[in-house]
């Protein structure tokens, strides 16, 4: 969750890196520092808060070094306040490190430390481990090699980046768990734990893997396992404009990830559909196809977000292709001893592709023989490289928090494989083509729900206020209720609860009043007249109603206090149509209670520690 970035050349590295920091924000704010060797003297500037606080404080300390590292940190081990953030100084003072992760061993290294005579000033584990490395350093003082002695003691999971005095050079690297990436320069090089830190500097990368190690200087960088194995590793290109990753006039990423929806479906859906053959063509699962259709079970697993873009593809595989669908939290998955056999596919679904309880369940179906497959947004991240196959999303970079155009387009590609799959079984050419032109369609009806975002913006108005929200919603649309409720918790902080309308009637119910706003998501499906008898229900309660209802529907404007019309679709695509204006009315409430709509308190973009 905290973000990482480094930078050696001859520049003065104090501005490359709050810049870095900058665009690592949406990974952590809860406090930020940076470490540099100033005319070979360690000096570190840190800030509780976020990143424009430590870099008024850097200002105004002139700091300036050709060799630097930086850290945005959201807590795990200690408060957020200075001494706890990042980078930490060894008991000596020669040696500087950032950690993201957690190191679960840090009490027996913290004990083994002051038995040695080491005193600890924070309440990090981070400080364990960066006077373990002063420890080795002591016995032989080549910081590459103290790093790689004291990471064989360490249970748990970092990446870090390591300074010392006496080694102004280089920075030393080192991952398992969470990211880390070497970014190429002239005469110059970075690392970062994301590549939106350093796309405006360079568009060369390297990524480590688990349990690797290595370093960088200006003019070179070297990559070993930790067991001193040297590697040769792949540099690869970014993809990626520094323009997809600013505000572009939008008063928040969230607004304008929400806007760029219709432009990200269609980036999700280009040359993925064959519409004379009514079929799906999906490179990425080329060779995979038949052993995915043949699937005993398929078994999809991830968090949060992404959890209910997961509950939408189970509707989806068992009602179009007929093949058992189980949904898991990644963060349970794994602890339970899942039953998993070599006729199972698992799929795992990431916005980052660095969520990390859902790479850990990836690396145990691997283990188990299952057929891994992932479908993320981050090219070249650590669940894309470790899956058996998979297909990107192509979203494009997602800053704001509270996750919005990758739900959408997760929910696009898990349409394109259950048309993959249904072709492929039982349905018609001429179905399979209904559907692509659908799909097709679908980027100007999302248009046309964006046009009435005043309209949506005024009808949030009204609600505010309320201290609690239920959503409603039967069959595909439970999921988007679920969505709905944990976009406003997460950047409202308004109490909302998801359900299935017909559970109001099994406990909810008892809650609604005339202060409680109830979401119905009520297109007319197959279960449309339900919803409307579970509105009823809540009208003869005094509830208020917010009905999400097709743009030709009257006959709900009767029921509901306010309605925001939606254009029709094929019902598998659906969802991605209802939860669009659930997402702009929790942006609008949010704003209207003057809160951190990007930044929301407590959370970070990608989950990166357990």
């Amino acid at each position: 969750m905290c973000g990482i970035v480094g930078y050696i050349g001859d520049k003065n590295s104090a501005p490359i890196l709050i810049n870095g920091l900058k665009r690592l924000e949406y990974r952590g704010y809860d406090s930020a520092g940076l470490g540099i060797i100033e005319e070979g003297t360690p000096r570190i500037v840190k800030a509780k808060g976020k990143v424009s606080v430590l870099e008024n404080k850097v200002d105004s300390d002139g700091l300036h070094g050709e060799v630097g590292i930086g850290h945005t940190r959201w807590a795990t081990h200690g408060i957020p306040n200075e001494i706890n953030a990042h980078p930490h100084f060894s008991m000596s003072g020669k040696i500087m490190l950032v950690h993201n992760g957690i190191i679960e061993n840090y009490s027996v290294l913290k004990e083994f430390l002051i038995s040695k005579g080491y005193e600890f000033v924070s309440e990090t584990d981070t400080e364990a481990l960066v006077n373990l490395i002063d420890y080795y350093c002591k016995e032989e003082c080549d910081l590459f090699e103290a790093v790689r002695k004291a990471l064989l003691k360490v249970d748990g999971t970092y990446g870090i980046a390591v300074l010392s005095k006496d080694e102004p050079d280089k920075i030393v690297i080192a991952k398992n768990g969470s990211p880390l990436v070497i970014g190429l320069g002239e005469k110059e090089n970075y690392i970062a734990s994301d590549v939106n830190a350093i796309v405006e500097y360079t568009k060369r990368v390297i990524y480590l893997e688990d349990k690797e190690i290595g370093y960088i200087t200006s003019n070179d960088y070297l990559i070993k396992t930790l067991d001193n194995h040297k590697l040769n590793k792949e540099v690869n290109e970014i993809d990626m404009d520094i323009d997809e990753i600013t505000k572009s006039g939008y008063d928040h990423f969230m607004l304008k990830e929400i806007m760029e929806q219709p432009e990200s479906l269609r980036n999700t859906m280009r040359g993925r559909t064959v519409l004379s053959e009514g079929i799906a063509k999906l490179g990425g699962l080329i060779g995979y196809e038949e052993r995915l259709a043949n699937s005993k079970r398929i078994i999809i697993s991830a968090c949060g977000t992404s959890w209910h873009a997961a509950l939408v593809g189970e509707y989806l595989f068992e009602n179009y292709a007929g093949i058992p669908v189980e949904v898991e939290y990644a963060s349970e998955f794994r602890y339970r001893n899942p039953i998993i056999d070599k006729d199972d596919t698992v799929i795992f679904i990431s916005q980052s592709g660095e969520t990390a309880d859902t790479l850990a369940a990836l690396k145990e179906a691997k283990r188990k023989g299952a057929l891994v497959l992932g479908i993320v947004n981050v090219v070249g991240s650590s669940i894309a490289r470790a899956s058996d196959a998979g297909v990107y999303i192509h979203a494009g970079p997602e800053i704001g928090v509270a996750s919005t155009k990758a739900f959408t387009s997760q929910i696009m590609v898990l349409s394109l494989i259950t048309l993959l799959l249904a072709r492929m079984k039982n349905m018609s050419v001429v179905q399979g083509q209904e559907i692509i032109k659908a799909i097709e369609a679908l980027p100007e009806k999302v248009e046309e729900i964006l046009k009435h975002n005043e309209l949506i913006k005024s009808v949030s108005a009204h609600f505010a206020d309320a201290k609690n929200f239920l959503y409603l919603g039967r069959g595909i649309h439970f999921p988007v209720a679920l969505e709905g409720a944990l976009k406003l918790k997460e950047i409202s902080y308004i109490h909302a609860e998801g359900y299935p309308a017909a559970e109001m009637k099994h406990g909810p119910i008892a809650l609604i009043d005339e202060n409680m706003p109830t979401v119905f998501i009520a297109p007319q499906d197959a279960v449309y007249e339900k919803v409307l008898g579970n509105i009823e229900e809540v009208k003869a309660r005094d509830g208020k109603v917010l009905a999400i209802a097709d743009e030709n529907d009257t006959k709900i404007e009767t029921l509901a206090d306010y309605t925001l019309k939606i254009p029709r679709t094929h019902e598998m695509l659906m969802p991605i149509l209802t939860v669009i204006p659930l997402q702009l009315m929790a942006y609008h409430i949010a704003v209207m209670k003057g809160l951190n709509v990007d930044q929301p308190r407590n959370l970070a973009k990608s989950v990166t520690v357990e």
